[in-house]
């Protein structure tokens, strides 16, 4: 719920940056004020990206003789640039502070700057002033943003990032820990774990098998749920004394080569008394009371499938299975409760991964679901079932390609917009770096075009605003959405179809023969898609400022551009109006749940609850209490509508659902993206990762949100006659829903308009 999809995007960006360590910069200060040599064309001692977005600039300076400048506009690749520098963690310290100066011009977004903490596999702290950020124009101002330092970083990443259009120059930055220069810090001396000290399969898993005969994929499967079943119940591994991966590498020989289903269970059960059965436990796991969800293990009991010792062995596991706070393999983020996996190793240098790693990817993720994903009830798969379908695509997928291809298609069943594999998305068809100079959204379940990235690029495309797409180069439209879906994670259709058609205009460069329809009538036109056009999302809220009085009787927030603290500002300037419009067809720039939400209700009112994973009970999810807005003055008594649509995804949910808990508030849209929780990372070999939703969100009275997203009290969704006349439908709706049937629809769609 709290910048997820922006951190996402910045995190998959800086991997792919060029990186320099501290210990090979001697001069690592004047590199932090961008001292270059006079004439530099490139910043020194920096990564970053994308090119033709990043400079080094003699002329506008905060001190010496250089400085760093962000540049993008419309054309600029990808929503935002960044520069970036990475240094190890080989130092001691409580706090962790990035201090420097930030001049902006006309940033239409949003600037700052970031750092991130790494562990062995993943980031374990996070911050990039998306909630006090910069924005517009500026003079110099210093900024300072702060990390405690965690005892599991192992890298520190950091820079400054510019999100949408706009110039932002840095200099002067400084890097200190606990308030002195990070070259003053002591040593750190690093405890070492198995995972350092077990390498047996650091350069390959030694399993050499292209293809599984249906005896192996049963036997593979139930290696699988073996093996994540002892991951997270059998003391000796949740409290990290085995390398739990290299275990699988050391099992997956002997339970290939099994003749036969006795065979295999000799084989495990063999293993399972090599690592021993726990006899006591102090203190002893307790089953929740009342809770969400119960781990699903009547398997473990079923005798005729595991045989008679096995099924006893993993019983008394259970039995006497560990209990603390945090196990080795999974912990919890404090004071929210969604799973931390930053034990699990990504095994960057397997690219291609071998067959063993590639097994090991789909049982570790399908382990994943089965026990911390608070949602797994939601999924319309027999997981089971999943496990064997997958086990040998996986085994067969000895491409890099291939590999990708089917974390894509396995991940998408999780049917969870936070998944996906983020850090891979340009191998997700359609495939190409070149883009129609066009966006794109289904409209009357049509792919429509909704607005130029370019206008005068988009206007000489040959297609026109309104324009529905109807086929590609003689493919169907309808057909390609079949033939992609498998490879676009969504938690509805809505959402699946938002995101594939962000995408239909990529491709290979050069001109496509699109069919078309224009006001009913069909015809062909050829469309160039153009290098360095880029994705731009379009915005589905209004321009123009923050707020906005439409009319003396309604006012209008949007809240992709709020700031917490102007909030008490925007009530008193929306006091005495009839209604008040607030727009969540967006991401929040900042978390205003309570800032603003605290401002609609007039007594303590519940809006939400949560589910959270049990670590002494794996793939139980327990109730916290509901969470209540609290009234604080000024307070806002008019009609509040609350405008939501395909775009609204996580905090967005979050938010209006606790916009909606005031008494005068309706929502008003269309179907959300039904993904909401604060998200978990999860590293897979070769480099990769994925997400989930990490905590269940409900309503008060236990109602879903995951899936279902917000269902708006009315709905209401764009048309294409609208999109062609530059109407805002939902808009209007909200309007006449506030001002009642006295309100002509001349003077609706006046204050819906753009010019007033």
């Amino acid at each position: 719920m709290r910048r997820s999809i922006v951190t996402v995007g910045i995190t998959a960006l800086l991997f792919l940056a060029g990186l320099t360590a501290l210990a090979q910069e001697p001069d690592f200060e004047s590199v932090l004020r961008f001292e270059g040599p006079r004439g530099a064309e490139t910043l020194r001692g920096w990564g970053g990206g994308p090119s033709g977005t990043i400079y080094f600039d003699s002329t506008v300076v905060h001190g010496g003789i250089g400085a760093a400048r962000l540049e993008r506009d419309a054309r600029s690749p990808r929503d935002f640039s960044t520069i970036t520098k990475r240094i190890p963690i080989d130092f001691e310290g409580q706090w962790l502070e990035l201090r420097g100066f930030l001049r902006t011009e006309d940033v239409s977004g949003w600037a700052g700057l970031w750092m991130r903490e790494d562990g062995p596999d993943g980031r374990v702290q996070f911050d990039n002033m998306q909630d006090r950020a910069v924005r517009g124009t500026t003079d110099w101002t210093e900024y300072t943003i702060r990390l405690p330092l965690d005892k599991k970083a192992r890298d520190l990443f950091f820079g400054v990032l510019v999100a949408g259009e706009g110039k932002v120059w840095a200099d002067d930055l400084q890097l200190l820990v606990d308030g002195k220069p990070i070259s003053e810090a002591p040593a750190r001396v690093m405890e070492k774990t198995i995972l350092d000290t077990d390498t047996e399969f650091d350069d390959g898993s030694g399993i050499a098998v292209s293809s599984l005969t249906e005896a192996q994929v049963e036997h593979v499967a139930a290696l699988g749920m073996v093996w994540g079943f002892l991951k997270y119940h059998h003391p000796r591994v949740a409290e990290g004394e085995l390398h739990w991966d290299f275990e699988l590498f050391r099992m997956l020989p002997k339970v290939l080569e099994a003749a036969d289903g006795e065979a295999l269970d000799r084989t495990l059960t063999q293993w399972v008394d090599e690592l021993g059965l726990p006899e006591s436990c102090d203190p002893c796991a307790v089953v929740p009371e009342a809770p969400h969800l119960m781990p699903r293990l009547d398997w473990i009991q079923d005798v005729e499938s595991l045989g008679p010792a096995l099924s006893r062995q993993l019983q008394s596991i259970h039995t006497y299975r560990f209990s603390g706070d945090e196990q080795f393999y999974v912990s919890q983020t404090p004071g929210i409760g969604n799973p931390v996996f930053d034990r699990e190793l990504a095994y960057d240098g397997q690219r291609p991964p071998d067959a063993g790693f590639r097994i090991l990817a789909l049982l570790r993720l399908w382990n994943i679901i089965e026990y911390w994903f608070p949602y797994r009830d939601q999924i319309d798969d027999d997981w089971q079932a999943l496990l064997r379908e997958f086990l040998p695509r996986f085994v067969a997928a000895d491409g890099w390609d291939a590999y990708r291809l089917e974390l894509m298609a396995f991940i998408a069943r999780i049917q969870d917009t936070h998944a996906n594999l983020w850090s891979e998305l340009d191998v997700r068809p359609p495939r190409g770096d070149c883009y129609w100079p066009v966006a794109l959204r289904f409209v009357d379940g049509r792919a429509t075009v909704v607005a130029f990235n370019d206008e005068e690029q988009g206007r000489d495309s040959g297609l026109e605003i309104g324009d529905v797409i109807e086929a590609i180069d003689g493919r169907p439209v309808d057909s390609l959405i079949d033939s992609w879906s498998p490879y676009y994670c969504a938690s509805n259709r809505t959402t699946l179809l938002r995101d594939i058609v962000r995408f239909l205009p990529r491709g290979e460069c050069g001109e496509s023969t699109l069919k078309i329809d224009r006001r009913g009538r069909s015809r062909t036109v050829r469309a160039a898609r153009i290098a360095g056009m880029g994705r731009k999302p379009v915005p589905h809220d209004r321009p123009g400022e923050t707020f906005q009085l439409l009319s003396a009787d309604v006012a209008y927030l949007k809240l992709s551009s709020i700031r917490a603290e102007d909030v008490v500002g925007y009530i008193e300037q929306a006091a005495g109006t009839r209604g008040l419009v607030i727009d969540i067809r967006n991401y929040p720039s900042e978390f205003v749940v309570f800032a603003l939400g605290s401002r609609l209700v007039e007594e303590p009112t519940p809006f939400a609850r949560f589910t959270v994973g049990d670590l002494d009970n794996p793939g139980a999810f327990t109730w916290t209490q509901p969470l209540s807005l609290h009234p604080q003055t000024p307070g806002y008594r008019g009609k509040v509508a609350i405008l939501v649509d395909e775009v609204s995804i996580s905090q967005a949910e979050y938010t209006a659902m606790a916009l909606r808990a005031g008494p005068q508030a309706v929502v008003v849209g269309s179907t959300t993206a039904g993904a909401d929780g604060n998200v978990s990372r999860i590293p897979l070999p070769g480099g990769l990762w994925t997400m989930i939703s990490g905590i269940g969100v409900f309503y008060p009275d236990k109602t879903p949100t995951q899936r279902v997203g917000i269902v708006p009290d009315i709905v209401v969704t764009p048309t294409i006659d609208g999109i062609r006349e530059g109407r805002d439908e939902v808009l209007e709706e909200a309007l006449r829903h506030i001002l009642g049937p006295d309100a002509g629809e001349d003077e609706i769609r006046g204050m819906a308009g753009l010019e007033r």
